[in-house]
């Protein structure tokens, strides 16, 4: 039989009966978009309106860009069943590193740009032959390596902060481009999403799998739609979209393909969901493993050097709790701590939905304590209830 014709049978009951297949739904993610509207519409009603103005709503995405963007690559580390703490010395390392390139001597941003993000994808392989090659825990990696790359920064910096970065640095983490490429780029974005999801359909029938009707994909291509423009119109209501929100989606499209639509995204999944299976299935963890922390570290790197542009400089604590954060994200976007399990675009909601939760809980001038409480608590649920999700399904498989 051929691996098509397999594929495309339904397996059998206990009772010899032909199982249906059902088309797979993703229901965290509906259920993240659910929770962030109504974190949203809370924070309306609680702030008389202040929170869904144009200006705020701007704040709001580049203050959330920078936990997305090094959720993006935590995704994969911890997909393959594996953790990264290292990620806010790495950034630190990387700004802090571009900072003093440029304001001390001089250099042009390109090249500081090119330097920072280098030095952190190095980073990213170091830390990842530990991992792969040498066999130490990642936990145990990343922790020291948390220490030694802020270290170091301090070591160059001398505990100093350097400020006064060039205007063209700054448009990483402040720009706004224009409205009319807002809106060209908005449109290069549609072609993108629906290619992709032509792509996912066509080549699950050619597959012989499950495909969903067709009124679910139109369904969910104008809601995508309708989210793109909106967020244009508001955007260009106020600046225009921020740069690094820009940066951000470049980041999700790029790393959701990486995970969805290339051998080495699904073989991070296989690792994570059962390490010896996928060995014994000829998958080379090791150079897979390498490859996660690699991508990981240049992730990393980009969040720095947003975060640096931000800032327009660099501080001791630049990047302080980035890498608890974008864990965060991950997990309440429903990323499985055990491996296997997750998502690159539900880990930038999480991402979104922590930043609405601080963003609106400053315009309510709450103390900055029960940020930290909530969020602690979004975190705990979020893990119960990925502990649950797995429990049910052990006994659903059971009772088949």
């Amino acid at each position: 039989m051929s691996i098509r014709s397999e594929r495309a049978t339904p397996p059998l009951t206990r009772s010899g009966l032909q199982r249906i297949p059902k088309i797979y739904v993703d229901v965290r993610a509906y259920t993240m978009v659910v929770a962030l509207v109504l974190v949203w519409l809370v924070f309306t009603f609680l702030t008389d309106g202040r929170f869904l103005t144009s200006r705020n709503l701007a704040l709001l995405f580049r203050q959330a860009t920078v936990t997305a963007i090094a959720a993006t690559g935590i995704v994969l580390v911890i997909v393959a069943g594996h953790i990264d703490l290292s990620v806010g010395s790495v950034a630190a390392l990387a700004g802090g590193v571009a900072a003093i390139l440029q304001v001390w001597h001089g250099y042009p941003t390109w090249l500081v740009v090119i330097v920072a993000l280098a030095l952190a994808t190095l980073i990213g392989v170091w830390q990842g032959v530990w991992v792969a090659y040498l066999g130490v825990p990642a936990f145990i990696v990343t922790l020291g390596g948390m220490l030694v790359w802020r270290g170091i920064i301090l070591l160059l910096t001398d505990g100093k902060s350097i400020s006064g970065m060039r205007d063209d640095f700054e448009a990483i983490g402040q720009g706004f481009i224009s409205p009319t490429w807002g809106w060209i780029l908005a449109g290069l974005a549609l072609v993108a999403v629906f290619g992709l999801m032509l792509h996912a359909r066509v080549n699950r029938q050619r597959r012989g799998l499950p495909v969903e009707p067709v009124w679910r994909t139109i369904l969910k291509a104008l809601l995508i739609s309708a989210l793109i423009v909106s967020t244009v119109v508001v955007m260009n209501d106020y600046e225009g979209v921020p740069v690094p929100m820009l940066l951000l989606l470049v980041m999700v499209m790029t790393f959701s393909v990486i995970a969805n639509y290339t051998p080495f995204g699904r073989h991070l999944y296989a690792i994570g969901g059962n390490a010896e299976a996928a060995r014994l299935s000829g998958i080379n963890i090791a150079r897979t493993v390498l490859g996660a922390f690699t991508l990981m570290g240049f992730v990393s790197g980009v969040a720095g050097l947003v975060l640096t542009a931000r800032l327009s400089g660099f501080g001791s604590n630049l990047g302080n709790l980035l890498e608890l954060d974008a864990i965060a994200a991950a997990v309440i976007g429903g990323t499985s701590l055990s491996g296997g399990e997750g998502s690159v675009a539900r880990a930038t909601i999480g991402a979104l939905v922590m930043a609405s939760i601080d963003n609106g809980m400053s315009l309510m001038n709450t103390d900055p304590f029960w940020q930290y409480v909530v969020k602690g608590l979004m975190l705990m649920v979020a893990v119960l209830m990925d502990m649950v999700g797995k429990r049910r399904r052990v006994w659903r498989s059971s009772e088949a």
